[in-house]
């Protein structure tokens, strides 16, 4: 077998017609036979290249609405013949079937048509048949035949027809390994569709396909390589546009998928800093800019180095702001020209714009891996509301407390347990994340906002007449005191515990409010 295969003749059909007039000028410039079906064959001559339409080749017609016209032995022998063997080559000479030494196929867009929301019969019909079965023979032949999935291969496959005469082995090996990856996720799409349509939610056998958007210098650490994949178009870090800095690392992303994720909780103008994936600071504001002045004030030294979010433009104000401390990433859903202007003088600063913002209430799949398998379960789309809330002490929240042990309650969501967040005027003013004990958490929050009040040079502690929010419920009275021994005048948690009552009992000695959700936040 010799490692350089000329290309005579090349099937060619696909739906993104991107690249197609190129590589059929560059295939006739080599004196190559053009087969081809449908629109590919339609556009092909209207720019003057010479094609044979599969029917005239095959002498069998398209049938079944165009369903049927590439399976059949004429196209499938010529693509699996072995060169190499000479009872494959006399059975092709006797069939009359001519060998096909490329096939540049890509897939009917049933993954855009799902997007689109079409409906049932729509997405069925563009189920591909004959694209993959092309794909699949082409790349089991990849010793003779060269496959194209993808426009962004024809340049490779085109430089070496026109330098070699051929493409080499290792340029077909590699184009099959992508040949089957596509179809794979193609049909992993299409899986997924029928799980939906069926109300699956775990199916028996579930595939997971992403497509490659950046290799990554490392991972979580430089011994550890790493890589980003995009496998939806959910706003966030895989619909965002780099406008500026630095290359993202494996942390970058991490961080900023945290920060976008909760910052999409709120509806007013709203800015989340986050590091190590947990937020540091959270606020509501009339503008963005007094949102990260508050943000900002609960926790100044860890905001250094963080990971900004806002759900709105970001503007001239808050980008002035932003820039006086050193932050590793800025996203947003957009950035006037005026904002990106003042952050362009930060060379290094990553800015981020997704063009919108993730719903916290949709659903999806969310995956960890495990030795030797993984774990997959829902998003944790819930969101508490005031119908939600049951009030369980003998004094009910005021108006201003129920706004903030909400706000407190939804930033809680994203704090890694054990959490507890306290929360004053929409804003945190104290956040305890991943403690071994609750407890710990409610007075680690709670010595940050005394750090925070010192920073800003106040003599009280920022929790002070603060709101206080658990992820999951007060095994014991104790957590639920040192919040109020931080200052907290109400409580918002999950409930459920076997001691609920000796809780709620500490909360009435207390003179707070409590109020339960019913829902728990547990983040690993």
């Amino acid at each position: 077998m010799t490692d350089i295969v000329p290309i005579r003749r090349a099937l060619i059909s696909v739906s993104d017609k991107a690249g197609l007039i190129e590589l059929g000028q560059a295939l006739a410039a080599q004196g190559v036979e053009i087969l081809s079906t449908g629109g590919s064959a339609k556009a092909l001559r209207a720019a003057g290249i010479a094609v044979v339409e599969v029917a005239e080749h095959t002498g069998f017609p398209e049938i079944l609405d165009g369903r049927v016209k590439t399976l059949v032995p004429q196209i499938h022998g010529g693509i699996l013949g072995r060169r190499d063997l000479p009872e494959h080559l006399a059975q092709m000479a006797e069939h009359k079937i001519a060998p096909i030494d490329l096939v540049a196929v890509n897939l009917y867009p049933f993954e855009a048509t799902v997007a689109s929301g079409a409906g049932a019969e729509d997405c069925v019909e563009n189920i591909d048949i004959g694209g993959p079965a092309l794909i699949r023979a082409a790349a089991k032949n990849h010793d003779f035949v060269a496959v194209l999935t993808d426009p962004a291969q024809y340049e490779t496959v085109l430089g070496e027809l026109a330098s070699q005469g051929g493409t080499t082995l290792a340029t077909r090996r590699k184009l099959a390994g992508e040949a089957y990856a596509r179809t794979s996720a193609y049909d992993s799409a299409i899986a997924a569709w029928f799980a939906g349509q069926q109300q699956v939610e775990f199916p028996p056998r579930l595939t997971v396909a992403g497509q490659l958007r950046q290799v990554l210098r490392y991972g979580e650490n430089p011994h550890q390589r790493a890589a980003f994949y995009a496998n939806g178009n959910r706003p966030g870090v895989a619909t965002a546009t780099q406008v500026q800095g630095k290359e993202l690392s494996y942390n970058n992303l991490n961080d900023t998928d945290a920060a976008f994720e909760c910052v999409a909780e709120f509806d007013a103008p709203t800015v989340v800093i986050v590091k190590h994936a947990n937020p540091c600071g959270v606020a509501s504001a009339a503008s963005t800019a007094a949102a990260w002045d508050a943000a900002l004030r609960c926790d100044p030294v860890s905001a250094f180095g963080g990971i900004v979010a806002l759900n709105r433009t970001l503007d001239e104000a808050t980008a002035e702001k932003i820039a006086a401390i050193f932050s590793e990433v800025i996203v947003a859903p957009d950035a006037t020209a005026g904002a990106r202007a003042i952050l362009a003088k930060k060379k290094n600063l990553r800015l981020l714009l997704t063009g919108g913002l993730p719903d916290p209430a949709s659903a999806g799949l969310t995956f960890k891996s495990l030795a030797g398998g993984f774990l997959a379960q829902g998003r944790d789309d819930g969101r508490v509301s005031r119908a939600m809330l049951k009030v369980v002490t003998k004094r009910a929240p005021t108006e201003a407390e129920l706004e903030d042990l909400i706000f407190a309650f939804r930033v809680c969501k994203h704090v890694k347990s054990n959490a507890i967040v306290y929360a004053k005027g929409g804003a945190t003013v104290g956040v305890g994340a991943g403690q071994m004990s609750r407890v710990d958490s409610a007075r680690i929050a709670a010595w940050k906002s005394e750090e925070a009040a010192k920073a800003a040079g106040l003599s009280e502690a920022l929790a002070r007449g603060s709101v206080v929010a658990s992820d999951a419920f007060f095994p014991f009275a104790d957590g639920l005191q040192a919040a109020v021994a931080a200052g907290a005048t109400a409580v918002i948690q999950p409930g459920g515990s076997i001691r609920d009552n000796e809780v709620i009992a500490a909360a009435d000695a207390a003179g707070i409010a409590m109020v339960l959700t019913g829902i728990r936040h547990f983040r690993h």
